[in-house]
């Protein structure tokens, strides 16, 4: 029997949630696991500063958890990807871009969120990937790497496209066409469209 338009049509309905649903599924896990390696990198580094009287501490530290966490959870912690989560803590943990986690976070309410889940509050925090991260955790300049932050997280870049405008310098080339003013809305707001058009001969390289 030949289907009919009324049954196409929520036939799409259907697929169109499930679609949604499976996206919200693949974000909330990201956000999860980068919020989680935010945590890992703070205890790192405090765990070393309780340690700092030896200049070794630290790499051995790495080395322990590396093999600790291997052997229970399999690939992926190992010392350089260890190494990515203090960096992105140290990064991270001043700026105010998407509403940080709280700096008064201490090792008690971290372990509470990871028996009891991560709370929300959290989940508005970090809204890239983890693969997002790990490029802007390598821009030195605090104000340039907000800007491509909240570029990526508005314009829903995915990570070669970061790359792509990063590579283009595409902060610098506009930092360079305005006052001390408007440099400061990018790293605070991102680049403001003010005419329609604009958006698109700014982009083009």
């Amino acid at each position: 029997m030949a289907k009919s338009n009324l049954d196409i049509r929520f036939y799409s309905q259907i697929i169109d949630l499930l679609k949604a649903a499976r996206q919200n599924v693949v974000q909330v896990v990201n956000q999860t696991m980068v919020v989680t390696y935010y945590e890992i990198g703070r205890m790192i580094v405090e765990e070393e500063q309780n340690g700092k009287e030896r200049a070794d501490y630290g790499r051995e530290l790495l080395k322990g958890l590396s093999a600790t966490l291997t052997k229970e959870f399999g690939r992926g912690y190992s010392v350089d990807n260890l190494e990515n989560m203090r960096r992105f803590y140290l990064t991270y943990k001043k700026s105010e871009t998407l509403s940080r986690i709280s700096s008064e976070s201490n090792s008690e309410t971290a372990s509470r969120k990871l028996k009891s889940s991560l709370p929300l509050k959290s989940f508005s925090a970090f809204q890239l990937s983890w693969s997002h991260y790990l490029i802007l955790m390598r821009i030195d300049q605090d104000e340039e790497r907000q800007f491509y932050e909240i570029e990526a997280s508005k314009n829903h870049w995915s990570v070669r496209e970061l790359q792509r405008q990063f590579d283009s310098e595409l902060y610098a080339r506009l930092v360079l066409s305005r006052n001390n003013k408007k440099v400061k809305e990018l790293s605070e707001k991102g680049l403001i469209i003010e005419h329609p058009g604009d958006e698109k001969k700014t982009l083009i390289f």
